[in-house]
This record gives C-alpha cells, structure tokens and sequence, in this order.
C-alpha cells in the first residue's frame, strides 16, 4: 500500500490500463511507432506520451469542510506538492483554487475549498458558501472531519448540503495518527455518509486507501474524440470580476430581464444558467456575476468569487470574460483570463462600455491590452455595451470561432512536415556545444489542442513559445489555449 503519494505518481502508475492511439488510427499509429523506433523512443514512452496528453477534460474532486480540519494538507498531500496555503488567517486568500492530480495512473482535478474562515453571516453560511460553489463544479467530493474533534453542528449543515447535491462522497477521518484514533473515526458512522476513512493528511497515513476509494467515485476522463459534436446547447460561461455588468450583459443577450442587476457588487446570489436563443442556435450561458448577498462586504470576497468563476469555467466550454473598457484592466482581470486558460477553456474577450469611452481612454485601452493582455492576443475580441446593446451580434461569431478554434486537428503528417520545415528555416540555439532538435509530433488532443513534441534533447521555453506561434500562423487554433509537451529521447547506454 502507497500511503505516501509522489509528486510524479510514479509508484501507482505501473500496470496502468493498456494505452489507447490518442488523435491516430491503427495504421497511422503503427507508421507513427516505426518513426519512434528509427528515432531510439522507447515504444511504452512514445505510447506512455500520446495517452497523457490525449484525454478528454479532467473528472473534478471538491474538497469540503470546516476550517482547521485539515483540508489544505490533504490537497497538498493529494497532489504531491506544498502548493495550498496551509496556515490560513482570516482575510488571506487564494487565487487559485483548482489544482492536477493523480493517483494510481489517473488524473484529475482537485478544487481546494480552505482559506476563508469567517463572514458576519457566520461560520457556518462561510463553510456552505464555499462548499456549494467548489461541490457545482465536482463529479465527486471528499468531506473532511476532524477525528479527534468529531462531527460538529457545522459539519452536519455540510452534510445537508452534501446530500441535496447528490455527488458522491468519500468521507475522510482526518487526524487519525495511529491506532488508538481509529475508534474516534469510526463515530462518524453517524454522519450517514458511509465508511469513515481513517487518515492523516500531515503524515500520509491512509491516504492511499482514501485515494483509492475516491478512483471509484471519480468518473473515467472521457476518451478523446475528434470532429464529434457535443450533445446539448454549448456551455459558456459568463466571467469578470463583480460590477462589470454581466449580468446586464445576459439581460441584454436574452432580451429580458432574466436576472437581478444592482449596482452594488456582489447582487447575483446563485449561479444561474440560461438557456439563450442567438444566431439561430440554443445556448446556455452560466451568470457568475457576483457572489453572496452581503459577503461582499467582507475582504473574504474575492475568494468566494474566485471559487465561483473556477466552478463556472470547469462547466463550461468557453469562457466570455467581460472587462470594463472605462477602468484600467485590473491584476483581477489577469488573473480571471489566467483561470480560463489553464483551466484549458476556449477564450472570448469582451470590452463593456465601449459606447461611453472617448478617443483618449480607447488609445491608453489598446495599449493596455497590448502590454497586459498580450499572451492571450490569440482570443476573439468584441467591444461591447451591454447597456446599449452595442454589438450584440458580434458575440455568437467570436465564440464560435473560439469554439472552432478550440476543436482543430492537425494530422500528424501535415504536422510532421510543418516542423521539419520549421526546425530546417529555424533550429533551435546551440547550448553547451549542443543543438537539440524536434524530430517528430503528434496533436494527441482537442478541447484545447494537445501536442506531444519528441525532441533530442531539452526545449527551452522561448523555443516551445516560437512553435506555439507559428502553429497558430499556420493553423488557426483562434480563441484556444495550445498545450505542448516535450518528451526528450533518453539517452541509451552502450551495449556490452
């Protein structure tokens, strides 16, 4: 048993389920494994390669629960790294709440849910706030209750929430150091949530089994397919920071008044997904407008709409983020398109109150977003007024070209002779008497473009950014983040 996780998830992966062609057909895969032969890749590496980058999206993992329990350990624990904060103060949060794991050769998500610890609702509205917006976006959850503490009111409020949602729920018995705190874990039988699994997070003590058991809550990631339509309307998901007027936005979208506007930050007190006629298709577009009624009086805030606009964008396929043309973009603006990007989301950028700015305020805006927005140049962008409706139709066929942006594929010939010519006119600089070369690639997925690249040696970052853009110069990919992984051919000892 592994009660100890690696950062890598080295020691569960072997005797993984047999590797899948990733984006090839039989007889491009077998054409593909020969080039990988002649070029001295192991054959389970090549394979090994095409299957990590070519899943469909990430199952998502919430962990809930009160504060103090444990729970940022656990995350850290979970994906092998000190990342979560874990000696969380009142008033500290976090940006990023969604993290990669994985556990016995599958991967995940993981939405850590700690931080916050009180609002002037109370403790108990603070830990349902977080644990509805992290639990939205999760095919599973793991609920953490202190052992030595037992289950307190607060956990059963969770508990409700918990049982309305429906998700499966692997119950974690945090501090349970040794034998002797088994007997406190197994009172949890009460809570109604199944078996308690014993654990403790600081020490690594029974979190292979609990990993285990969250592997069979955890729905398989989907296999990649290519060129398939995706059942039901498009999902969009509708982001900013708060008061930016989403909300007016979708009024404006659905032609009515289908949500509460209110120019206090903060109005919109539940996601609510709408079901929207535009260009002759249906789609369903999430409001994430704000956050709880009154918490946005609290510094809390920021987090809580955090957790909202990660739970949106892991339901959706593309991120619209709304940005207030009149006010400078914002690190807070950065950081909601940042989310979009890793959380691998095809990307629209829309500018509201384009109708109220003058010449001065639009030149200082291009320069802004030339200097702040510039890794995202690749995005679709629109200059609307969700006041006026300024535009409007100018929305349907950015996202559509995101959308569409978002599903190419490149065929791994075409692909091959793209870099042969690219490497030819361009190689890469000579470091230490050495010049590494891409000898060959694959696009092993879509939703967004997934690339594996086998290189004779180490890629710097410039160079993998210089691919990035000419694959965008020749292909498209307009309005979706790129993915490319660099395997580099190990080096074969000599044969006795």
């Amino acid at each position: 048993m592994n009660d100890h996780i690696q950062p890598d998830g080295s020691e569960a992966y072997e005797g993984a389920h047999e590797h899948d062609h990733g984006s090839l057909g039989d007889a491009e895969f077998a054409e593909f494994m020969e080039l990988a032969a002649e070029e001295g890749f192991d054959p389970e590496d090549v394979e090994g390669a095409i299957e990590a980058a070519g899943h469909g999206p990430l199952p998502v993992l919430a962990v809930v629960g009160r504060p103090n329990v444990g729970k940022s350990t656990l995350v850290n624990r979970i994906i092998g790294r000190r990342e979560a904060v874990v000696e969380d103060k009142p008033g500290v949060t976090r940006d990023r709440v969604t993290y990669e794991a994985e556990w016995a050769g599958r991967r995940f998500k993981v939405v850590d849910t700690g931080g916050w610890e009180q609002d002037v609702l109370g403790i108990d509205a603070s830990v349902a706030a977080q644990a509805e917006y992290a639990i939205e976006a999760a095919d599973a959850v793991v609920f953490v209750v202190d052992a030595k503490v037992g289950a307190t009111d607060t956990d059963e409020a969770v508990v409700r929430l918990l049982r309305k949602a429906g998700k499966p729920v692997v119950l974690c018995a945090n501090k349970v150091d040794g034998q002797s705190g088994e007997a406190d874990a197994s009172y949890l039988w009460a809570l109604g949530l199944g078996e308690p699994h014993p654990v403790s997070a600081l020490h690594g003590r029974g979190t292979g089994d609990m990993l285990d058991q969250v592997l069979e809550a955890l729905p398989e990631a989907p296999a990649q397919t290519f060129g398939t339509a995706v059942g039901g309307p498009r999902r969009v998901a509708l982001i900013g920071r708060p008061n930016v007027g989403k909300s007016s936005l979708l009024n404006k979208v659905a032609g009515e008044e289908r949500v509460v506007v209110n120019e206090i930050a903060g109005t919109t007190r539940d996601p609510v997904d709408e079901l929207i006629e535009l260009g002759g298709k249906t789609w369903k577009f999430v409001d994430t407008a704000g956050i709880r009624k009154r918490v946005h009086l609290q510094q809390g805030a920021d987090y809580y709409a955090s957790l909202r606009t990660a739970a949106a964008v892991e339901k959706a396929e593309v991120a619209v983020v709304l940005i207030d043309g009149s006010e400078s973009i914002s690190v807070q603006d950065q950081r909601i398109v940042t989310m979009a990007v890793e959380a691998g989301r095809a990307l629209v950028l829309a500018y509201n109150k384009w109708d109220t700015l003058d010449e001065e305020r639009r030149y200082y805006l291009e320069r802004e977003i030339e200097t702040e927005l510039g890794q995202v140049a690749w995005a679709p962008r629109v200059n609307v007024s969700a006041r006026t409706g300024r535009h409007m139709e100018k929305l349907v066929p950015a996202i559509e070209a995101a959308l569409a942006g978002w599903e190419t594929r490149v065929p791994t010939g075409r692909l091959n002779a793209f870099l042969g010519e690219l490497v030819a006119a361009h190689p890469h600089p000579v470091r230490g008497g050495k010049q590494p070369r891409i000898l060959f690639g694959t696009q092993a997925g879509t939703k967004p473009p997934r690339f594996v690249l086998f290189a004779s040696g180490f890629i710097e970052a410039g160079y993998r950014r210089f691919i990035e853009r000419r694959l965008r110069e020749e292909f498209g990919f307009e309005g979706t983040p790129i993915h490319i992984s660099v395997r580099v051919r190990e080096k074969r000892g000599r044969k006795k």
